[in-house]
């Protein structure tokens, strides 16, 4: 997770949206609230919890190019 803060920092202080792909970054969000559902329905606290941090963090990056296009 430490490593996607570089990225969201240059999208959101930097302004620098030039080679992020919306596609990829999108679909790492989709996956990561793919794996929270799954790890609800399993109850299982280490899955869930950990998806947390990945959703907020790609939505970061999605919601950030899409806000400086």
């Amino acid at each position: 997770m430490v490593m996607t803060l570089p990225q969201i920092w240059t999208v959101w202080v930097d302004g620098q949206v030039a080679g992020v792909s919306v596609l990829s970054w999108g679909t790492y969000l989709l996956g990561a609230c793919l794996w929270f559902v799954h790890g609800l329905a399993r109850r299982d606290k280490a899955i869930y919890v950990a998806c947390i941090g990945w959703i907020l963090l790609n939505g970061a990056v999605v919601l950030g190019v899409l806000v400086q296009r």
